[in-house]
């Protein structure tokens, strides 16, 4: 598996506070069945990391795991908060895209009203880049306003949603909401959201089974964030795959 979205890089972020827990929680990901971490950091006003910083890190880190016989790939990467992109650089944008490529991940707001959020992400896509929204099913913005998720989808951008809110670690409604956008066929990718080896663990694979997505997961674990490293054509969606056990189609528009 390929973890598109994972806080593994030490005493930068929210995420491992020394290389030792770094190895703690790589060793996890490892034993979950994890090939490839992209490492993603927060960059917030909270955490103003930049391009060079995350850079220099992922060598360290990376250069650690081999040490460590470790049989994990590490590739660079972040979390970018929407408050932070007016601030960046345009040259340096594409420096914190995933693995280097073209698709930029980012974060979701955790308010329910993010004004401008849209011609946001619109702006960036008429510069040039691609977009991986980061665990949309946690935001309360999409919460009020699903059906813009869906159009935002349908204008070519991707959607990362968190392997433990398959599981209720969330909450019930961002439970129900995950499987709702799957249903919805709004899911391009589950990635760990990992921060530590045990409080927010890098479990992918069981997650996608108990939350029904088993028969998704090589497409949504393996060619979808392949095709993103890649920057080649995103695969279609298996059609033979079945909708997640517990949802509740359209759930939203029945509440309307």
């Amino acid at each position: 598996m390929i973890d598109l979205h994972c806080h593994v890089l030490p005493g930068i972020d929210d995420g491992p506070r020394s290389i030792e827990d770094s190895l703690l929680l790589a060793r996890a990901a490892v034993s979950a069945g994890t090939q490839t971490i992209v490492a993603t950091p927060h960059v917030s006003h909270e955490y103003p990391n930049d391009a060079s910083t995350i850079a220099r890190l992922v060598d360290e880190v990376g250069a650690r795991f081999a040490a460590e016989d470790l049989p994990l790939r590490l590739r660079s990467g972040a979390e970018i908060a929407m408050t932070r992109i007016s601030d960046i650089a345009p040259e340096e944008l594409p420096e914190l895209a995933l693995g280097g490529g073209r698709w930029l991940l980012i974060e979701c707001p955790f308010t329910s009203l993010a004004t401008g959020f849209d011609i946001l992400l619109g702006k960036l896509q008429s510069d040039g880049h691609r977009i991986v929204l980061a665990h949309p099913e946690r935001s309360p913005f999409f919460h009020r306003d699903p059906e813009l998720l869906g159009s935002l989808v349908r204008g070519g951008i991707l959607s990362s949603i968190t392997a433990g809110s398959l599981v209720g670690r969330f909450g019930s409604r961002v439970q129900r909401f995950a499987r709702d956008l799957a249903q919805e066929e709004l899911v391009h990718n589950v990635a760990s959201d990992a921060h530590s080896h045990t409080g927010r663990p890098p479990g992918i694979r069981a997650e996608l089974e108990h939350g029904g997505l088993g028969p998704l997961a090589e497409w949504l674990t393996e060619s979808v964030p392949a095709a993103i490293l890649a920057g080649d054509e995103i695969p279609s969606r298996p059609a033979a795959a079945t909708a997640p056990a517990g949802g509740s189609r359209r759930w939203w528009r029945r509440r309307r």
